[in-house]
């Protein structure tokens, strides 16, 4: 972070919510602002959907209705979010095949959009009209060629995650904001098995276990949108895993000579 300035850290509460939409709209006042001083934006992270939003648009999707968004809660409250998992199922099998049966807020969105439009969420996003990022993009994906190794990284970074506070951290999140353990900040890995751990839900050991294991089961989604998509691979356990990215970014310029910026 001292090296070279960052954008989009920081920037809401835990609080709030933040939307593919708010993404792409952050995102592309920031790479305006860069490509005019002059420099090129380095997009960097692991949330493929918003990557996706920035590069391709977003569908116009029906707005929110703060009434079917009570209506859904209080399903939630009184059958549990895997039932509407598997009325999710029924309308729309291929949103719901991509979505965990407790992602609470992603079921009850995609829910809602049916009920408010009768058509599948994935049907309509279908249907978008293309809305390109209006830049030259040089795609590269770290793909590990070593399963084993990758699953033996994770694990050090998630007792390196413990060792240096995650659980202590959580704890002053917590005692500064009124945060709820359904809140989508809450729900990334390592917050949720946190939560857990402080709730007395789980040991210390199953703290650390559960953390790895569901840090596997992240990449292993992250790896399979990845080598779905038009990427450069890299091999990301490489020795000389810097020098092949710069060889290979020069090599892209050079046989690409109209640069970043679009006509």
């Amino acid at each position: 972070l001292a090296r070279a300035p960052h954008h989009l850290i920081d920037i809401i509460d835990p609080t709030a919510a933040y939307s593919a939409a708010a993404f792409r709209h952050d995102a592309l006042r920031l790479m305006a602002d860069i490509t005019a001083r002059g420099r090129i934006p380095l997009l960097v992270g692991g949330t493929m959907l918003y990557f996706k939003a920035l590069r391709e648009g977003l569908s116009p999707l029906p707005q929110a209705d703060a009434a079917l968004r009570a209506e859904l809660d209080a399903e939630i409250a009184q059958y549990g979010i895997e039932h509407l998992h598997a009325e999710l199922a029924k309308v729309d099998a291929e949103t719901a095949a991509r979505l965990h049966a407790t992602d609470t807020q992603r079921i009850q969105r995609a829910l809602e959009i049916y009920r408010v439009s009768g058509q599948p969420m994935s049907i309509l996003i279908r249907q978008q009209e293309p809305n390109p990022l209006p830049y030259n993009i040089l795609p590269f994906a770290l793909i590990p060629s070593d399963r084993g190794v990758l699953h033996q990284r994770i694990a050090t970074r998630f007792e390196a995650m413990l060792k240096q506070g995650l659980v202590d951290e959580l704890r002053a999140l917590r005692d500064k904001y009124p945060l709820q353990r359904n809140m989508t900040s809450m729900r990334c890995v390592g917050y949720r098995q946190a939560w857990e751990y402080m709730e007395e839900e789980i040991t210390a050991t199953e703290l650390l276990d559960k953390g790895i294991a569901a840090t596997r089961q992240l990449a292993k989604r992250q790896l399979t949108w990845l080598r779905s998509t038009e990427n450069i691979g890299v091999d990301c356990l490489s020795d000389n895993l810097h020098e092949q990215v710069i060889t290979t970014i020069r090599r892209e310029l050079y046989s690409n000579a109209s640069g970043f910026a679009s006509d």
